[in-house]
């Protein structure tokens, strides 16, 4: 993935250093990169990288979407989240 196009991760809604970090170890630096990933696959990346980590969907996955779609990761609609999680089941 490129280190150049679109905004840095930090300047997106819901991503702070530490999810950036992460983005980052799994080869995610720009909102470019987010972006041709997406929510679902990013999120899978970074549990690939940290399985023992449990924290809530939320701190990923909808902060995620979120972030690609410029809302606060809460409200993003419940159809939507629903849809985000089967993605990440299965």
């Amino acid at each position: 993935m490129s280190r150049t196009g679109g905004r840095q991760l930090t300047d997106l809604k819901n991503i702070g250093k530490k999810i950036a970090g992460r983005l980052n170890e799994a080869g995610i630096f720009t909102e470019d990169d987010l972006r041709r990933l997406g929510a679902a696959e990013a999120h899978r990346k970074i549990k690939e990288r940290h399985p023992a980590e449990t924290l809530p969907v939320c701190y990923y996955l909808y902060s995620f979407e979120g972030a690609l779609t410029d809302m606060h990761w809460n409200a993003i609609g419940e159809a939507r989240k629903r849809e985000l999680q089967a993605q990440i089941s299965g």
